[in-house]
């Protein structure tokens, strides 16, 4: 797959649906928010935005590849959960403690819980709570690393009942989460008879936007070391064409399996740092497994993880300052393209899981059955 020669005018598409960022925690727990009565401001038409003060000129990101054992393995959830955690904390450590002093800490989509198979009802077992116990020990490890730590988790919310969640937290250098970052939306069509049953914003998106307010659908956490966004995404240019217009320098990205060149690609095209961590397992195929990478703005590869299915850090140091130094979000032809983009019809609708409970889909089976029935591709 290669993306260059068309993400420009991909990436486009995102138009004014993007910037003014936003501090404070995501919505991880339900805290509704009133819904402004217009459309707060986004995106800063002289291509600058808001940014909090460097603390330093450069900033060291680890990225930590990890096996992990899914938790339908164990004898009990909370076995897997401790053993999972403990596997994080450890190599956490390793990576505070060798190399340079780490300003964050990058872990994978399911470095906690693993990936387990079944139905709805059988996979809510193995997901957490964001807030919890998890979050509390990895904040430990945080602040006594004095580092932000980044990692994705399969969760449930209790305003969001039967919903399974892709999040990804974000736990600040004094141990609190700072943001929660929902998955924008899931890949489609990839696999020949099932389609991933999780919740993402794009599923329930007036109901989130409702609860959580615009600023939320692409949220940049400004921090003293940078602007970061977090994303499990891949191969989707307009996702990360709107994080780059919201002023993300860093994208962190988690995955369990990815293409590299959607990585390198999308950090050309939106000028910004890319990290990917990759959950490690042996595997075959186009997917790629472990070799977890850290890119520059130019899609340069600048530290890779040799390995397809072992534990590895790989760590590379960003001159954040030198880099935000005069930076402008990227020059997009809107305006060119937008009359093609005015005529393109999504396929799947948005709101699309925005159903009752007892509806929602239980297998990949059923979840491909609801997204082909309101398929517009399919009238």
């Amino acid at each position: 797959m290669k993306f260059t020669h068309i993400l420009a005018m991909l990436a486009a598409s995102v138009s004014t649906a993007c910037m003014a960022t936003d501090q404070g925690v995501a919505p991880a727990k339900g805290q509704a928010a009133q819904a402004a009565p217009e459309m707060p401001v986004l995106v800063h038409a002289d291509g600058s935005y808001p940014t909090k003060p460097l603390a330093k000129d450069k900033v060291v990101v680890k990225v930590l590849q990890t096996t992990v054992d899914s938790l339908s393995d164990f004898p009990t959830v909370e076995e897997g959960l401790d053993h999972n955690l403990s596997h994080m904390e450890e190599i956490a450590r390793k990576a505070c403690t060798t190399g340079k002093k780490p300003d964050f800490l990058l872990f994978h989509e399911f470095p906690l819980t693993g990936y387990s198979g079944g139905t709805r009802d059988e996979k809510l077992k193995y997901t957490v709570q964001v807030p919890g116990p998890e979050t509390e020990r990895l904040g430990k490890i945080a602040k006594e690393c004095d580092t932000y730590v980044v990692f994705g988790t399969y969760a449930t919310d209790d305003a969001w009942p039967d919903h399974i969640l892709s999040l990804n937290p974000v736990i600040g250098r004094d141990g609190k989460i700072a943001k929660v970052f929902w998955k924008s939306r899931n890949i489609k069509r990839i696999y020949p008879d099932e389609e991933i049953t999780t919740t993402t914003i794009e599923a329930v998106r007036d109901k989130y936007r409702a609860m959580y307010g615009p600023e939320e659908e692409f949220p940049v956490l400004q921090t003293e070391y940078g602007n970061i966004a977090v994303s499990t995404v891949q191969v989707d240019p307009f996702i990360f064409a709107a994080f780059a217009m919201r002023g993300t320098e860093i994208m962190i990205r988690t995955a369990t399996l990815f293409f590299e060149d959607d990585v390198t690609s999308m950090a050309r095209v939106n000028n910004f740092y890319s990290t990917m961590t990759n959950i490690a397992f042996p595997t075959t195929g186009e997917y790629k497994a472990g070799e977890s990478i850290i890119v520059d703005p130019t899609g340069k590869i600048i530290a890779k993880d040799p390995s397809v299915d072992q534990d590895g850090i790989i760590e590379a140091e960003i001159p954040i300052a030198e880099f935000r130094k005069g930076r402008k979000i990227p020059s997009y032809a809107l305006e060119m393209v937008k009359p093609v983009l005015d005529q393109y019809v999504q396929e799947f609708p948005l709101n699309h899981l925005d159903i009752p409970r007892e509806d929602l889909p239980q297998t990949g089976a059923d979840m491909k059955d609801l997204l082909e029935g309101v398929s517009r591709y399919n009238r």
